[in-house]
């Protein structure tokens, strides 16, 4: 499996390193960086002052090189009724995204000793390898400590171990 990351706006070179790194170590995984894109017409709401994840979805699957496409921003996203998403794909499809606009809270809420850049760190590296396990046909996990657990919250997602949990790799391998 090859997948292409798409960063969009300015994504640092550390978020690069760990959405790869993240889905080199899950899936063993081909994985290639897309040239930088500008954010899409269209995506942003101005009443939400929010932007449009299914646009930046979109932007990733048709730009994108890999047979599974992630577009990464900084920009806060939403979808549909929801206040914010970390990240959102469609289950089987070629695309998804994920932003680090709300994985950057400074700290896991006393859940571990780890400074606030290791935390973010894991964060970028759970949400990237959850979306493309999407995009592979995982839905999400009952298990806590699956990468796959449905998390709203950041501390959901410190919860989360930055791995497949043996049924959902049953499932994708």
């Amino acid at each position: 499996m090859h997948v292409d990351i798409v960063p969009v706006g300015e994504v640092s070179a550390q978020v690069k390193r760990e959405a790869s790194d993240g889905l080199r170590s899950v899936y063993d995984c081909e994985v290639s960086m897309h040239e930088p894109q500008s954010v899409p017409a269209g995506a942003y709401d101005g009443d939400r002052d929010q932007y449009r994840a299914e646009e930046f979805i979109d932007l990733a699957r048709r730009v994108g090189s890999g047979g599974k496409n992630i577009a990464i921003t900084p920009k806060d996203l939403f979808y549909r009724r929801r206040n914010y998403v970390f990240g959102l794909a469609y289950l089987g499809g070629s695309g998804s995204v994920i932003s680090t606009y709300r994985l950057q809270t400074s700290s896991d809420g006393g859940f571990s000793n780890r400074s606030a850049g290791e935390i973010f760190s894991q964060r970028v590296r759970k949400e990237v390898v959850h979306e493309v396990g999407h995009t592979l046909g995982l839905e999400h996990c009952d298990n806590k400590r699956c990468v796959m657990n449905f998390s709203p919250t950041v501390r959901q997602v410190d919860v989360k171990e930055v791995s497949l949990c043996g049924s959902c790799q049953r499932n994708v391998l």
